[in-house]
């Protein structure tokens, strides 16, 4: 054995030790005995999954949760704010469900980091670092295999999943929109992948509408396979499997292949992306859009105790997603602001009926705000200074309004938190320590988190 292939086994076995090492430290923080972690969990045990709606293209605060009324009229807007039940708060009146709903979740009103640029943004809310061109906008270049992972693929590796099921699931992909009537998935982003964590850790990738199960292509069984031939080629391809060599492209495949077969069932099992075994009445609360049923889709896998699912909102809509430089009153009235208030508080009422709301943090925003000045084509553009993030569930304290913005929602003015104290946040109520690290292919430590947990929530 050469010296160079002894070197690369001692820091294979070195960097499987150290990871080892971190999901041992990890796993402490889940026992009953000894950790701090374990005493406070009489008070707030560990939440077991995630639900992140991220409205991509960047949503605007001062028109959904953070209304400035006394503001000069181009700023403030056309919509007026309204009361909620919890005394004292108030929202857009596009969201009367979430206004009446208002005890189960909190919002973080002075979220912000300098950057208002997409594709920067992106990675940055995804991953909680910086890529390598921070002020270039736009720039479509694919997932690599040096990102940092995002929190998804952080959670699925620390975590884990049920067997045979992934640990980070993605309805669609986080990319950018398409031409084709711009409701699917076109270049992915970078940002929404498992990076250095490797291919093992990426989503799983749900790119069709959970309206019409036929177009999960990836996840779906011809139906004239009944059970006892599905059954058979499993045992086939099984035998066929156990004399091969087993390389890192077959053990990625086996465990894409078991996936799916796990995902699909066959043609007389229910299939967990199918809905049609959803009562009626649910179904309609959740709204029969595919925003609404993606929601609905998300809960089924917490469920199923799938840990991360991550709802992408852009390629939901029939207007230009949340990337509103022209129309923004118009397509929020008519379309945006509806959807999230008819999906969010559905899952909220499903989560809480169930008994799974303390289980489940929902969190919802963008990669910025927009701004507080209305341009010339009653729009609002790119605005990172200032935005709020909807945290629900899983241990956060509803009812809660965290920091303040000024006048005009332009800037923080109390209690400022950047993205990455909201995903410290997250990684600690999942029962994870944001210092918990991680290693890259030259075994060299990252901690998942280099944000700071917001007490005031929780």
């Amino acid at each position: 054995m050469s010296s160079l292939s002894q070197l690369s086994n001692l820091l294979l076995s070195r960097r499987d030790c150290l990871r080892l090492g971190g999901l041992t430290a990890a796993a402490t923080a889940w026992s009953p005995l000894g950790s701090r972690a374990a005493a406070n969990d009489l008070v707030a045990r560990p939440a077991k999954a995630c639900i992140l709606v991220y409205l991509l293209g960047g949503p605007p605060h001062l028109d959904m949760f953070d209304l400035k009324p006394d503001a000069p009229k181009e700023v403030r807007g056309p919509f007026s704010p309204i009361s909620t039940n919890v005394p004292g708060t108030q929202i857009c009146q596009h969201l009367p469900r979430l206004a009446a709903r208002a005890d189960r979740y909190a919002l973080l009103r002075a979220v912000s980091h300098p950057n208002a640029n997409h594709t920067p943004m992106i990675y940055y809310t995804l991953t909680g670092r910086h890529n390598e061109q921070p002020l270039v906008d736009n720039d479509v270049s694919p997932p690599r295999r040096t990102d940092f992972p995002a929190i998804g693929s952080t959670i699925a590796r620390l975590r884990g999943a049920p067997s045979g099921l992934p640990g980070y699931i993605a309805v669609p992909e986080c990319a950018v929109r398409s031409n084709e009537g711009n409701i699917r998935p076109a270049d992915p982003l970078r940002g929404a992948r498992g990076g250095f964590l490797g291919a093992g850790f990426d989503p799983f990738i749900l790119n069709g509408d959970p309206r019409i199960p036929k177009s999960f292509p990836e996840v779906t069984s011809p139906s004239e396979i009944d059970r006892l031939r599905f059954d058979r080629r499993l045992a086939l391809l099984s035998t066929i499997n156990s004399h091969s060599p087993h390389t890192v492209a077959a053990r990625g495949f086996d465990m894409l292949h078991s996936t799916a077969v796990q995902m699909t069932g066959t043609a007389d099992d229910e299939r967990l992306y199918s809905l049609d075994r959803e009562p009626a009445p649910l179904r309609e609360r959740y709204g029969k859009h595919r925003f609404g049923q993606s929601l609905l889709l998300a809960r089924r896998f917490v469920e199923a105790g799938i840990p991360f699912i991550a709802i992408h909102f852009n390629h939901m809509t029939r207007c230009d997603g949340w990337d509103t430089h022209g129309k923004n009153f118009e397509a929020c009235e008519q379309e945006l602001l509806p959807l999230v208030d008819q999906g969010l508080s559905a899952l909220l009422d499903d989560l809480t009926d169930r008994g799974m709301l303390d289980d489940v943090i929902v969190a919802c925003y963008g990669e910025f705000g927009r701004t507080p000045k209305i341009n010339s084509g009653a729009g609002r553009d790119h605005w990172g200074d200032c935005s709020t993030t909807f945290l629900a569930g899983g241990g956060i304290r509803g009812g809660v309004v965290y920091g303040e913005s000024d006048a005009q929602a332009a800037y923080p003015k109390s209690n400022k938190v950047d993205p990455i104290d909201v995903h410290a946040t997250i990684y600690h109520r999942l029962g994870l320590d944001p210092e918990t690290l991680i290693y890259d292919p030259l075994a060299r430590p990252h901690a998942i988190s280099n944000g700071r947990v917001i007490e005031a929530i929780l």
